[in-house]
């Protein structure tokens, strides 16, 4: 799945990979993501990036955010979010439920990527990821896209955190022509999204990537 608000900027390339049809996910997440890094790998060759510089981000439940200017030999430790302004990285999250929030500075170069459930999103990790792009590279978050990816929302959820995501990146000063929300909720179609809650824990991850080209 790709998405029309970044698939128009032409230096950033994006992806939001959907339910593998043959893969078997009825076990715990290392075990389901060890069975999936494969073809997950073979999404950021297709997309014109080398398997190793796709950069994952732990993901604990919480807001911090890692600044990243070179490939890393591993997910990065205690972080829920990726920042960087180094072309040739692909940087990503996994989801099952929660929202994978795509950040993209067209004038700077730019781009992160956090992963916001009910935690992150209370915990603002989208505005800390756009605050470290402004500080870190001089983004003028005017400049900034946002896009949301599927995720789960009411009444499905008790939370609705894309809402929150939404009020916590335009609060932040991104223009509400630059955030967009795809509106779709993953519990509503097992036959394209992994869904945490429907699935009770045991299911896949679908992977969000996003990248700035090499000149």
């Amino acid at each position: 799945m790709t998405f029309p608000l970044l698939a128009g900027l032409e230096s950033f390339a994006h992806r939001f990979t959907l339910r593998h049809p043959t893969i078997p996910v009825d076990a715990e997440r290392g075990e389901v993501v060890a069975r999936l890094w494969q073809w997950h790998g073979s999404q950021a060759v297709e997309m014109g990036f080398a398997e190793s510089h796709l950069c994952i981000a732990e993901q604990v439940h919480g807001c911090e955010v890692a600044v990243l200017d070179i490939a890393p030999t591993g997910p990065l430790a205690g972080s829920d979010g990726i920042v960087t302004q180094t072309a040739g990285l692909l940087i990503g999250i996994y989801v099952a439920d929660c929202g994978a929030v795509y950040l993209a500075d067209p004038v700077t170069g730019a781009c992160g990527i956090v992963h916001s459930g009910k935690k992150g999103s209370e915990l603002g990790i989208a505005g800390k990821a756009l605050q470290l792009m402004q500080e870190r590279y001089g983004s003028d978050l005017r400049d900034v896209r946002v896009q949301l990816s599927p995720c789960i929302r009411p009444p499905a959820y008790e939370v609705d955190f894309a809402s929150q995501i939404r009020d916590s990146c335009l609060g932040a000063g991104v223009l509400p022509g630059h955030y967009a929300d795809c509106g779709l909720c993953t519990s509503t179609d097992l036959q394209r999204f992994y869904s945490y809650r429907m699935e009770k824990g045991r299911t896949g991850r679908m992977l969000a990537l996003l990248g700035r080209r090499l000149p």
